[in-house]
């Protein structure tokens, strides 16, 4: 009588690491592609506006290539298992930056938020995924 009185478990009470693992993965695609097709790409293929934002930093265009291949590489890293802790530790360091710089020398604190926002996205990412990090530290140390 009491198994017919126990009420089956949610697929959420059941596996709660398989929804987050499967969570983590779509913000992962989706932030990868975000960022090698709408970001990373236009600043290296010298989209228009990307073009005007790196002349206003000041800094020439070896940073706006060189902004294009972080962010190319990072939103790749997201995508490789054995890089997902480290690509997004990276990729918080770099919105960091991105935060200050449109802040201060651009003179945007409003754009700001969304770079401060991924900064939380990625951190996020990077603690979930960090046993990531041992695996990447021992082909590192091989």
């Amino acid at each position: 009588m009491t198994a017919i009185a126990a009420a089956p478990q949610t697929l959420a009470a059941a596996h709660p690491a398989k929804i987050r693992n499967r969570v983590l993965w779509t913000v992962q695609i989706v932030l990868a592609l975000f960022f090698i097709i709408a970001s990373g790409g236009p600043k290296l293929f010298g989209q228009a506006d990307a073009l005007r934002t790196f002349h206003a930093i000041g800094w020439g265009e070896w940073f706006r290539y060189f902004t294009g291949l972080v962010e190319i590489s990072g939103g790749i890293g997201l995508l490789v298992p054995r890089l997902n802790a480290p690509a997004a530790a990276g990729m918080s360091i770099t919105m960091i930056f991105a935060a200050a710089t449109q802040a201060f020398v651009l003179g945007s604190p409003a754009l700001a938020l969304f770079p401060l926002i991924l900064v939380g996205v990625f951190t996020w990412i990077a603690y979930e995924r960090r046993a990531s990090f041992s695996t990447f530290t021992d082909l590192v140390h091989r």
